[in-house]
Order: C-alpha cells, then sequence, then structure tokens
C-alpha cells in the first residue's frame, strides 16, 4: 500500500481479520499523515474490506481517505481517537440474529474521535462516542453513558 499512499491513490483490498489483529489502521494511518495531512487522500481512498472478528481498537487513529468496511464484529475502541475516514460494521452475511438486538462493537467505541464517519448495523457496548469531537455516527443502538462529554460530531441511534 506504501506506493499508492505515497502516489495519493487509491486502491481496493480484501483481508481476513481475527481477535489477535488489534489496532488495525493505525500504521496505514499513519503513512497517510505523514504524507498527506490528517484528512490524508479522501477523493481517492484506501478502501480496505475485513472479514471476520477485530480485534480491539479496529479504526484507531484513522486518517482521510481510509475506508473499512468490516463483516463481522469488533472489540472494544473501534474508532478510538478517529480523523478521518469511514469506517462500516454489519454482521456476517447469513447471521441467525436481529441487528438492532445484537452488539457488534464493544465498549468505548469513537472514544476522542475528532472526525470520520461510522455506520454499524447492530449495537455499540456502553460509553459510546465519550469524548467525540466531530465524528458522524449511525448506530442501532449503545449501552450507558452514550456521548457523555461529547463536543462535537452527530451520532444518531436507531433503536
Amino acid at each position: 500500500m506504501s506506493p499508492l499512499i505515497t502516489a495519493g491513490r487509491g486502491g481496493n483490498f480484501s483481508f481476513d481479520i481475527n481477535n489477535c489483529d488489534r489496532s488495525i489502521s493505525a500504521r496505514v494511518s499513519g503513512a497517510i499523515v505523514k504524507q498527506h495531512g490528517s484528512l490524508g487522500i479522501f477523493g481517492t481512498p484506501l478502501i480496505a474490506n475485513f472479514k471476520g472478528v477485530a480485534g480491539v481498537s479496529f479504526g484507531a487513529w484513522n486518517a482521510g481517505g481510509l475506508n473499512m468496511y468490516l463483516e463481522g464484529d469488533a472489540n472494544d475502541y473501534v474508532g478510538k481517537g478517529m480523523a478521518g475516514g469511514k469506517l462500516v460494521i454489519q454482521p456476517p452475511h447469513g447471521g441467525q440474529f436481529h441487528s438492532n438486538k445484537t452488539t457488534i462493537m464493544g465498549n468505548t467505541c469513537l472514544y476522542g474521535a475528532a472526525g470520520g464517519i461510522l455506520f454499524a448495523s447492530g449495537r455499540a457496548g456502553e460509553r459510546f462516542a465519550v469524548r467525540n469531537a466531530g465524528a458522524y455516527a449511525v448506530l442501532e443502538g449503545a449501552g450507558d453513558h452514550c456521548c457523555e462529554y461529547m463536543t462535537g460530531g452527530v451520532v444518531a441511534i436507531l433503536g
């Protein structure tokens, strides 16, 4: 991906992910920010498609132009410190549960986010969007203390 980031060009990639894969996006986001700033390569995004269970901090410090799609679920701190980009989390295809009644990501997601977008087909755990300063999110439900100390951004909870 490094040559694509340097050139400011996007691409589309697919990966399997498991619970041991943590802070997915941090290294790539760092490279984007180093070359193009925190808004990154917004016009020509890198698109990363994941399938499985994401470990802690999926989408942490996500930079503009890094769009990540997860078919599965994620642990705590999804989108922690996110600056831009997009995170989309949806249940596995063929799942036998109702997304509006099922937790799809853990606790303290979007903690300290400054920008970006998160869409989740399911519920978040407790303390969703705490200290959110600019991210936008749409999800189907959240636990206690949602949006605590939030100073910016928009959160729409459909449930």
